[in-house]
């Protein structure tokens, strides 16, 4: 940690997210690429070269999208010590 790290404020996340965890990404022609989530009851899909480019999911991690619509990849270790499941 930075030492200014230390003296900035902390927050705690209070926010409802649509996120599922993935379990591929398979890069598509254009620089897009297909999502296929660990759920099996959820189907593939996927995402724009723009996505890809800015955010660099990975297997593992998670796929989310907030309420306003912006989608985001999170670390899989970040989002579940952040988030917990409510339906």
């Amino acid at each position: 940690m930075k030492a200014a790290d230390s003296e900035l404020p902390r927050y705690r996340s209070h926010k409802e997210v649509r996120a599922v965890q993935i379990e591929k990404v398979i890069p598509t022609a254009g620089g897009g690429a297909e999502i296929v989530p660990v759920d099996a009851g959820i189907s593939p899909f996927t995402v724009e070269a723009a996505y890809m480019k800015k955010h660099k999911p990975e297997a593992g991690g998670y796929y989310v999208v907030y309420s306003d619509g912006y989608e985001s990849w999170s670390p899989k270790e970040a989002f579940e010590q952040g988030y917990t499941r409510i339906k």
